[in-house]
């Protein structure tokens, strides 16, 4: 049986890779797509001496560094190619993978981390983020995403089955797509981050500075708690932004290295995650470490993390609702078990993944032989 995996774009290691290291894993000699492949080589391990076959976007002016200006760009793009020699493709897609084109005989497994954001749930929030509100490149934008909305939910037709990676997604792919879709929670390798007792007095954010992630509000929050220290872990577009704000209780330290990051989650006595987010693989791994979580009631999170064992949540995106969290996480810092909370990790370690994700793949790939037959 021949296999396709076919991913957006390859920029970095971070969750929807790690997802693609381990279909890699289990589908060893499969053939990998994508629209764009920029990891350098030191960090490209996970692609098991695979080269990923790409678009003409790789060679596009600047798309290195602006690959994402050529978003009207992408669903042409994908469509381009032929994988009609493969028997299963299996996509791995916040937006563009699934629009990859098969026929009647082939298979076609979505993993879906969520519909596209930028066309539905955030529309509004990055148009605002963007200054794209008004005039004539609002007018643009907003045509540009009324296309990608279409182009979406046309896409949507080509996928014979759906896995989500949380059952928050599997709610907005029925919302947006009318389609059911199977929760796999996505792998996280917790034996890399081993269960770390000794806490010290501060409070981490480890994030990339992008407005969803709602950095921002966390430091405008420990901004307003002078006596708390917060350590802030990440870059992005929005971190002078956010660092210009921020009072001197809190500390920045841009981009970290894996090893460096991982020592900071063992050491901190709380991640601070604001965001509205998918899953959520940070949350997991600072639990794996023992260290509980203070989070938005909001998305992935509320699967993840168990109030009153392994961290507390928030209800609102504002200063005062996380203040008010904070204060109570303090009062409540001493009644976390750094044992229960990894035990709470472990629910969503990588064999877990393997397993589900075979048992689906062998599922349909049964059903559709008999529907071909």
């Amino acid at each position: 049986m021949k296999v396709a995996i076919v991913h957006e774009w390859f920029e970095s290691y971070v969750g929807s890779e790690r997802v693609v290291e381990q279909l890699l894993r289990l589908f060893p000699q499969a053939d990998l797509y994508c629209l764009c492949d920029f990891i350098k080589g030191g960090d490209r391990a996970f692609f098991q001496g695979k080269k990923a076959h790409t678009t003409f976007i790789q060679k596009l002016p600047m798309a290195e560094r602006k690959f994402r200006a050529y978003l009207p760009l992408m669903p042409f793009a994908i469509e381009q190619f032929d994988l009609s020699g493969y028997d299963v493709v299996i996509s791995s897609s916040h937006a563009f993978a699934k629009g990859c084109h098969t026929n009647v005989n082939q298979l076609h497994l979505c993993y879906c981390y969520t519909p596209m954001r930028y066309a539905w749930d955030f529309y509004h929030e990055y148009l605002s983020s963007g200054g794209l509100t008004r005039g004539l490149k609002g007018i643009v934008a907003r045509g540009v995403f009324h296309y990608l909305r279409m182009w979406d939910t046309i896409s949507s037709f080509r996928i014979d089955h759906f896995a989500a990676c949380s059952a928050y997604i599997a709610r907005r792919i029925r919302k947006y797509y009318r389609r059911e879709a199977q929760v796999i929670y996505p792998p996280v390798d917790t034996a890399r981050f081993p269960l770390h007792e000794k806490k010290e007095d501060f409070y981490l954010v480890l994030s990339r500075m992008v407005p969803y992630k709602k950095v921002d509000l966390i430091v405008d929050a420990f901004t307003a708690m002078p006596d708390r220290k917060l350590v802030v872990v990440g870059d992005g577009p929005d971190y002078d932004r956010i660092r210009k704000s921020a009072g001197k209780n809190i500390e920045f330290m841009g981009f970290a290295a894996a090893d460096t990051a991982r020592e900071l989650l063992q050491k901190a006595k709380c991640l601070v995650f604001a965001a509205d987010e998918d899953f959520g693989i940070t949350p997991v791994e600072a639990m794996a470490c023992g260290t509980p979580v203070l989070a938005y009631r909001r998305g992935g999170a509320c699967e993840t993390v168990k109030e009153g064992v392994s961290g507390l949540f928030f209800p609102d995106q504002q200063v005062k609702s996380l203040c008010d969290a904070v204060k109570r996480f303090d009062e409540m810092s001493s009644t976390f078990d750094p044992a229960a909370v990894r035990a709470q990790a472990e629910l969503f370690g990588i064999e877990r993944f393997q397993s589900e994700f075979m048992s689906f793949f062998n599922e349909k790939v049964q059903s559709h032989g008999a529907t071909v037959c």
